[in-house]
Parts: C-alpha cells; sequence; structure tokens
C-alpha cells in the first residue's frame, strides 16, 4: 500500500511543472489601427428662447410660451420625421435673477429660458432652420453638432480590420522570434471620433446686424459641415509556443 501512494505521490509532484508551464505560455502583443473620414449626415441645432419680466414670472413665462410654440412648430414644418428627424424641448427653467450690490443681493428680475434641439438628416436646411429660429424671437444659437447615423456599422467595420492588423503583425513577431501563434490571450478595442461641432454665438444682441447681412446676402446662412473621422484601436496578446 505504501509503495503505491509513494508512486501516486511522485506521479503528482512529476506532473506539477506541466500546469504550472502552461499558465506561463508564452505570448505575443500587438497594437493597430484603422480610421476613416466620412461627410457627416446628421445635425443637432440647439435654439434657446430667453423672456424676461421685470415684475411677474407669469407674464415672462406666457411670453417664453408664445414664443416657444411658434418656433417649435416652425421647426416641426422644416423637418422629415421618416427619415428620422425630430424636435424637442430641453432645459427649461424659470427663475428670479439677483444682482449683488454692495454685497447685498438685490432682486433684478424674472427668466424663463427653454432650449429646443432639432436633429435632422437634412444638413442642406442648417442655414434655413437657423435663419427661421432668429425671425421667429429665438434668442441664443449656440450649437451645432454634426455626426454620422451609421457611426456603429462603421466602428464595427473598422474595428474588425484593426483586429485583423493586430494579428498579421503578431505573426510576424511571432516568426521572427521562432515562435508560431497557438491562440488568444485577449484583446481590447475601442472606437471614437474627432467628430465637427461649431458654436454658432448668435444672440439677441446681434439680431439686427445678423438679419442686416443676410438680407443683403439674400440667402441663408452659410453651414461648412467639414469631415467626420472614426477611429478604431485594438489592443490584442496571442499565445505562443
Amino acid at each position: 500500500m505504501k509503495k503505491i501512494l509513494l508512486g501516486a505521490l511522485l506521479a503528482g509532484i512529476l506532473a506539477a511543472p506541466a500546469v504550472f508551464a502552461e499558465t506561463e505560455r508564452g505570448f505575443v502583443s500587438a497594437t493597430a489601427t484603422a480610421n476613416k473620414e466620412l461627410a457627416p449626415d446628421t445635425v443637432e441645432i440647439s435654439i434657446a428662447v430667453v423672456t424676461y419680466d421685470n415684475k411677474s414670472m407669469q407674464k415672462a413665462t406666457l411670453e417664453n410660451k408664445q414664443l416657444s410654440d411658434k418656433l417649435y412648430n416652425a421647426m416641426k414644418g422644416l423637418i422629415t420625421p421618416a427619415n428620422g428627424d425630430w424636435v424637442k424641448t430641453s432645459d427649461y427653467s424659470a427663475q428670479p435673477v439677483y444682482v449683488y450690490t454692495n454685497n447685498k443681493r438685490n432682486f433684478d428680475k424674472y427668466e424663463v429660458s427653454n432650449r429646443i434641439i432639432v436633429h435632422t438628416k437634412s444638413i442642406d436646411k442648417a442655414g434655413d432652420i437657423i435663419d427661421q429660429a432668429i425671425t421667429l424671437g429665438a434668442t441664443n444659437i449656440d450649437n451645432l453638432n454634426f455626426t454620422i447615423s451609421s457611426y456603429e456599422k462603421q466602428c464595427d467595420g473598422l474595428l474588425s480590420e484593426a483586429t485583423q492588423k493586430t494579428r498579421a503583425r503578431a505573426e510576424l513577431l511571432a516568426k521572427a522570434a521562432g515562435t508560431v501563434i497557438t491562440g488568444t490571450k485577449s484583446i481590447s478595442a475601442s472606437c471614437n471620433t474627432t467628430g465637427v461641432s461649431q458654436r454658432i454665438m448668435y444672440n439677441m444682441m446681434a439680431k439686427s446686424s445678423v438679419a442686416d447681412s443676410e438680407a443683403a446676402m439674400g440667402s441663408s446662412t452659410p453651414i461648412a459641415t467639414g469631415v467626420i473621422k472614426i477611429y478604431a484601436n485594438v489592443n490584442a496578446s496571442y499565445f505562443v509556443k
């Protein structure tokens, strides 16, 4: 019986290095990127209506509602919901405004703000949307955000391309080191963009000069969309022997 136990113990000891070697297999790592430049096909325009009244929050709210309703309905008429376009209200606020004089807080006025976001694939209408918003009483148009509606699909394609590059590079390194790849140890990946975002910086103080310049040009506000670059990054490690 002792001989049998001793034989089993020796067999376990001899087998241990093999298990240890398996967990400590060598590996090679590689990194690759893939990118693509595309023209944006979607734009989001941020439009705000801000109203004030020195005596009544109700009056400021009523004036804001009237302007916002007209603006909202006009924007809906300029988009195509069948293409995934939409208009929504965002960041509504109503509050008193105070000023400080000689370290004392004094009431100044009531302020009501309502922001409308226009999301449309009709990028060619961006200038018309801005002009119409200004005409209907928008007090701030402060941002245009251009995007690509097929971003996920484009990202997946670039990740696949970058992953194939890491495998090819890893095989090149393994061959140079006199080894071959036997499996995948780990892969991490990410996608990001250098998007196009423009700040229009329009406010009600500049309204008259904007209107005068547009009348002289006889056309809508010019919008340059630029391009969006999508990047895919892949880091991978492969077992070798």
